[in-house]
């Protein structure tokens, strides 16, 4: 539309190698809490938080890399990115009986109300996004 804007938040945290993933989960926390999403949508919460664990873990586990985590709603989409050093983008994995892990692709494809990945200069960032309670979306 000319003449109109869109107004967005964000919030951004590294998360070193090092750090345990439920520091992410409760950086996100406190975000989803100013936002008012843990009274109205709490099982949509639980849902972005399992998704940024999964995204974080895989940052740390399977790209051996730091984490930058992004918090970004739009009053209609709170996309949640996570940027790595890895130029392998990710991709659901069928479950196996002779492997541990590896299912958290398909966790977030289930999760989230849409997801992608792409290259990015050093590395690659995945970014989910979950409708909001502000623009009628399901509470998960």
């Amino acid at each position: 539309m000319e003449g109109s804007s869109l107004r967005a938040v964000g919030w951004a945290r590294s998360l070193p190698i090092d750090t345990e993933v439920k520091a992410a989960r409760d950086w996100a926390r406190d975000h989803l809490e100013r936002l008012g999403w843990t009274r109205t949508a709490p099982e949509t919460v639980d849902a972005v938080l399992l998704t940024v664990s999964e995204l974080v873990t895989n940052a740390h586990r399977h790209a051996h890399s730091d984490a930058q985590l992004i918090l970004s709603w739009d009053n209609e989409c709170l996309h949640i990115a996570v940027h790595d050093n890895s130029t392998d983008l990710p991709a659901p994995r069928a479950p196996s009986t002779e492997r541990l892990g590896g299912r958290g692709m398909l966790l977030v494809d289930a999760l989230a109300d849409e997801w992608d990945s792409r290259p990015c200069p050093h590395g690659k960032a995945v970014t989910a996004c979950f409708r909001g309670p502000a623009a009628g979306g399901r509470d998960h």
